[in-house]
This record gives structure tokens, C-alpha cells and sequence, in this order.
């Protein structure tokens, strides 16, 4: 009888350590499946548009057909926007119309920032996209870059008045860098590369502490009003 008592505990405690057991490899299980069957968080990327064609109506800017911006005008931007990361759909319309002037697929790396200018007159309006690099600036410095998106005009330097090239040599659809300045007023002029021949001044050009700007030449060389050649600056931070 005492055996047998003996053997119905163990039997008992056996059944114990095992039902523990399973439950224990459900719970293990059920874990693994909640691990798997969560989403992937999704990255993202920053877009800024910029309207710089100077004859180009106003647009709106779709982001894989859905509107994320409208009535953008030379020469004015979107700021950035927050898009998925990946390859996205692109598309430029004229303003409340589904007549599509710019499309492009482009490849966002996720955590990226790029720049989408439309450049170029309206009749062979295209893009030019710059991928951003917002590194801040080392303390007293600002980073500027400078674009030629004006179609006419020829070649370039961005120079100080005493001469000093600050940007040297750039033709239409070039870009520079960001490079650092130290921070203060400047007073620049667009002058014919390689030349003494002032085609723009640039008087009073402020460049903050820790600020990162695009600089770009806009309108026509032969333009007038609006789409006269002129400087526009973009504070990309």
C-alpha cells in the first residue's frame, strides 16, 4: 500500500513537472509567433520641392498619386516632407489639372534627405534631384551651396566684391557642395566665370550660426519681372 502510495505521488508530481512544461513551450511559442507577426516599422525620408522654372505655371507634386502639396510657384518650395523610404512615384501637374509635366521613380534611402528642383522652361520643364546632407555646421560656421538653375545664363562664379571666388565656375545644372562659411553678412556678386563682369549683386546675404542654405540663380539672364535673374536662398534646416 505505502508503494503504491509512493508511486501515485510521483506519478502525480510527474504529471506536474510536465503539464508546467508545456505550458511553459506554449508560452515560448506564443512569443516567437508575436515576434513574427509584428510589422516592420516603416522608414522614412525627407523630399523638398522646389519650383525653378521660371516660365512654369503652378504645379501640385504627388507622392505615388496621392496630392501631398498644391499650387507651388517659381520660386517657391514645399519644405520638407516626411515620405515612406523606398522607391516612390514622383509626379509634377500643372496646378488642378491631372496634366502630368515631371514624373520620376525615385530610390529614397531611408533616414535621407534630398532636394527635387523643377528647373528649366516650361517647354523642356525636368528634374534635378540632390541628395541633402544636414551634418550641422562646426560652432561659428554655416554650410551654403550653390545651384545655376537660370537656363540663359552662361557659366558663373559666386565671388565676394573684392574678387574672392567663393563658388567658381558653374554652368547651368551644376551644384556645389555644402561648404562651410563662417557666419556674418556677406555681400556677393554672380559675375561671368573667370571674368571681372558683374551679371548680379547680391547685397546684405546673412548667414546664421549653425544654419545649412541652398543658394540658387533663378529666372533669365534675358528675363524681366518676375522671371528676371535673380538669387533665391533656402534655409534647409
Amino acid at each position: 500500500m505505502k508503494k503504491f502510495q509512493k508511486q501515485n505521488r510521483f506519478f502525480s508530481f510527474t504529471k506536474i513537472i510536465t503539464l508546467f512544461s508545456a505550458v511553459l513551450l506554449f508560452a515560448a511559442c506564443s512569443d516567437d509567433d508575436e515576434s513574427i507577426t509584428q510589422p516592420t516599422p516603416q522608414s522614412n525620408s525627407s523630399v523638398l520641392v522646389i519650383h525653378a522654372s521660371p516660365d512654369a505655371p503652378g504645379v501640385d507634386l504627388l507622392v505615388d498619386n496621392n496630392v501631398a502639396g498644391t499650387g507651388l510657384t517659381f520660386p517657391n518650395n514645399t519644405g520638407y516632407l516626411t515620405v515612406n523610404s523606398g522607391t516612390r512615384n514622383i509626379k509634377v501637374n500643372v496646378s488642378g489639372t491631372s496634366t502630368t509635366v515631371i514624373e520620376a521613380n525615385l530610390d529614397l534611402s531611408a533616414d535621407a534627405n534630398y532636394s527635387v528642383f523643377a528647373i528649366d522652361e516650361v517647354s523642356q520643364i525636368t528634374a534635378l534631384v540632390v541628395q541633402d546632407d544636414l551634418t550641422p555646421p562646426a560652432s561659428g560656421n554655416a554650410h551654403v551651396r550653390f545651384l545655376h538653375l537660370s537656363p540663359d545664363a552662361p557659366a558663373v562664379d559666386i565671388t565676394l566684391t573684392d574678387g574672392t571666388v567663393v563658388f567658381g565656375n558653374n554652368s547651368f545644372k551644376d551644384f556645389t557642395t555644402f561648404t562651410p562659411l563662417t557666419a556674418g553678412s556677406y555681400d556677393l556678386q554672380v559675375r561671368a566665370a573667370g571674368t571681372s563682369t558683374v551679371v548680379l549683386q547680391l547685397p546684405g546675404i546673412v548667414l546664421e550660426d549653425g544654419k545649412i542654405y541652398s543658394v540658387f540663380a533663378k529666372g533669365f539672364l534675358s528675363g524681366d519681372g518676375t522671371q528676371a535673374l535673380g538669387a533665391e536662398i533656402i534655409l534647409n534646416n
